[in-house]
């Protein structure tokens, strides 16, 4: 059976999919001569799939029969040979060929910008939703050694960039010093691990070197090496060429289990079934990738979807051989979020990993500096004079990174492109979400910055209504909108959530007859009342979320009710005040506050200075956030930074908290200083139980989170 995402319910009808391996299937009865099917995939590969098919990519002859057999059972599949992952990789890149499912070392490698490959689907292991497994050392029983005391014994692995095999077990026995490697700089991490074990099989090694001793076959990474993948490396120990395996948690048979133990990381050992317990890490499923073609992506998943008949999950009928096309312990497949590449698939942990093992540097880590994210055009000019004026002796303290949006931002801090920017409550909880940590607080009264950060600054949502319009909470419904922007907390989050506990409908379009939210789809009736950059044609900022749309954030949300696109604006306490009454840009000229009043649930509209008795919720104040491991140069760096260009700094050539050429840029300007948020808090803490209460009930309307929040959140082994 098949998935759409692993948090949905699963159907009710009885699927080919989901027949045990073992139970027996027309595939058994097809034994088709091996000659012949060769043949057949040769034609396979130089004759052009009919339009419409999938062009599946293997790997071996036995995985080429039982991929004939799929496209006998199922027309809208044909079958493409080649001798490896990464030829097929090739074959995917250049349009030979459409998928083929690999594990997560390969998602990496697909990734990278020459293939640019993107992973759609993925393995599910259980039937509580599982994308994710254990990676374990495996040892049979007896033998008396720890994992501290691997070094001069025999190793088997599933094979060279593999997760189980090489990526997870190497990095691991590094990171915990077991193996001595100083880095890239110093030597291959290949060197180093044929010097720490004795002898090791690692298909996909150089052949003739002690990483392929041990081997059976060829060494390659593939069937022609029996040592190969999970069965292979395990048979390397059963049959006591190695002395320990290194594989996934479901590898050893029930009938063998008894045989074989466990290494964990505290040195003890522990039964084969104590995976949980005992493992070196999780590890994202093996998952199906292809070209990035949304198009493409479908027609996969419904051709996998309409196979009947036929176990995709059994390798039975092609004994020895396993786990072909699709690991046999798959019970089913799962739809990847939209527009997850492979970084977010894997996850930074991961990706982290994999860079310390390769022959890679990560970009910029050699600089001290911060590099901050700037969204849009006038974020990317203060930005730039900040990084200017941050400059002592030959360095910047401050450099500057830019993207479309705060969660392109966030993908540029998790990936080490950017390493922080200041965002709001609700970003803060997509961004906690994604492994990233709040480390400093905005500040909004000045009494307060000498003290300490226990408490953090916080304010009030509030929905704000012209005098004159009869708006009130009562009849809300029907009226136009103004957002701050799409997953914010004043201007949507809070708003939201509360309309969601009184409708129960996830539809907010049944509520509000149109409005401007930015970042919502273009399409949607959230787009409509949008202003824009305000330029007569091509406008592309319309229903952005950034400051080049001019109804986005707190003052652009009340301008749009200013200028009558809308009849409600969701914003902080202050913005009316820093917008009318002579104060503000050129387009709150005029603007009486007097003429302007909160509604609430509950109560009679109120004036725009009465928000301690009539608001939505009280929420934390803007954070910046970045990757925990920077996290004290970030606040160290923003400390310095503040002392020359806060509010009283020593230095006027810049201001932090000032915005010449807009509203907000970079920090609110409401800012009076920054606070270090304590070491250890997380964002959950930081928000408070009540935000996340909020956002809990919020997240029952599924289409509330990001494509990014979903991606982040897809995999139970990304979780805390």
């Amino acid at each position: 059976m098949l998935s759409s995402s692993a948090g949905n319910s699963r159907q009710d009808e009885q699927n080919p999919q989901e027949q045990k391996a073992g139970q027996k299937t027309p595939q058994s009865t097809s034994m088709k001569p091996l000659l012949l099917v060769s043949l057949l995939g040769c034609l396979a590969a130089v004759s052009a799939a009919p339009a419409g098919k999938v062009r599946w990519c293997v790997k071996s002859d036995q995985e080429l029969r039982k991929c004939m057999d799929l496209a006998a059972a199922a027309p809208a599949f044909a079958c493409l040979k080649k001798e490896n992952t990464l030829d097929c990789i090739i074959a995917i890149k250049g349009g030979e060929a459409d998928a083929i499912t690999v594990d997560g070392g390969d998602v990496y490698t697909a990734g990278l910008n020459n293939y640019d490959l993107h992973p759609i689907i993925a393995e599910d292991y259980s039937d509580a939703s599982e994308t994710c497994y254990y990676a374990v050392a495996v040892v049979k029983k007896g033998t008396g050694f720890g994992i501290r005391e691997l070094g001069g014994k025999k190793s088997c692995h599933t094979g060279l960039g593999k997760s189980a095999g090489w990526n997870i077990p190497i990095g691991t026995l590094v990171s915990m010093k077991i193996i001595q490697w100083d880095g890239i700089e110093d030597k291959p991490v290949e060197e180093a691990v044929s010097t720490f074990f004795h002898a090791s099989c690692v298909p996909g090694a150089t052949r003739g070197s002690k990483l392929c001793e041990l081997c059976k076959g060829d060494c390659s990474r593939s069937q022609k090496e029996p040592y190969y993948d999970y069965s292979g490396a395990f048979q390397c120990l059963a049959e006591d060429a190695g002395e320990v395996a290194f594989v996934k948690h479901l590898t050893v048979p029930d009938s063998e289990k008894s045989k074989y133990e466990l290494l964990c990381k505290d040195n003890t050992r522990a039964p084969i079934d104590s995976y949980k317990n005992c493992h070196l890490a999780r590890v994202p499923a093996h998952a199906v990738i292809t070209r990035k073609d949304p198009e493409l992506a479908n027609l996969i998943w419904n051709s996998l979807n309409g196979v009947q008949n036929f176990n995709l999950f059994s390798s039975e009928a092609y004994a020895p051989a396993k786990n072909l096309m699709f690991k046999d312990s798959t019970q089913r497949l799962v739809k990847v979020p939209p527009n997850t590449d492979s970084f977010l698939y894997l996850g930074a942990e991961y990706i982290s990993i994999v860079h310390s093992l390769r022959k890679e540097q990560t970009a910029g880590t050699a600089s001290s500096a911060i590099r901050w994210c700037a969204v849009g055009h006038a974020e990317t000019e203060k930005c730039d004079t900040w990084s200017i004026n941050s400059v002592t002796g030959d360095s910047a303290s401050i450099e500057c990174q830019n993207a479309p949006s705060v969660e392109e931002c966030f993908k540029k801090i998790m990936r080490k492109e950017a390493d922080a920017m200041a965002v709001d409550g609700g970003q803060v909880y997509t961004a906690g979400k994604c492994g990233l940590i709040p480390a400093m607080v905005e500040q909004y009264q000045q009494e307060q910055c000498g003290s300490s950060p226990a408490t953090a600054s916080s304010y009030y949502a509030v929905a704000v209504v012209k005098k004159s319009s009869g708006v009130t909470w009562a009849n809300l419904k029907g009226k136009k909108s103004c957002h701050t922007g799409i997953g914010r907390t004043a201007g949507w989050n809070i708003p939201m959530g509360r309309i969601h506990s009184q409708t129960n409908d996830c539809n907010f379009a049944n509520f509000f007859s149109s409005g401007c939210a930015p970042g919502a789809e273009l399409n949607s009736p959230f787009c409509s009342e949008c202003k824009g950059s305000g330029k007569a044609v091509g406008d592309e900022a319309k229903c952005k979320a950034s400051a080049n749309e001019q109804y986005y954030g707190y003052a652009g949300a009340f301008r749009c009710l200013v200028e009558g696109a809308g009849d409600v604006a969701f914003i902080k306490h202050s913005t009316v005040e820093e917008n009318s009454n002579d104060n503000g840009p050129e387009w709150a000229r005029g603007v009486n506050s007097a003429d302007y009043q909160l509604i609430c649930p509950g109560k009679d509209p109120v004036p725009v200075n009465e928000f301690t008795s009539c608001h939505l919720a009280v929420v934390p104040a803007h954070a910046v956030v970045t990757r925990p491991e920077i996290r004290d140069n970030v606040v160290r760096i923003l400390q310095d930074q503040q002392t020359k260009f806060g509010v009283s700094g020593s230095d006027s050539t810049f201001k932090m908290f000032q915005s010449s050429n807009g509203k907000n840029l970079l920090f609110k300007d409401s800012t009076k200083c920054l606070q270090e948020i304590p070491a250890g808090r997380s964002y959950e803490q930081f928000l408070g139980p009540e935000y996340m209460s909020a956002m809990s009930s919020l997240r029952q309307c599924t289409d509330t989170a990001s494509d990014l929040e979903k991606s982040c959140t897809f995999h139970t082994c990304q979780q805390p």
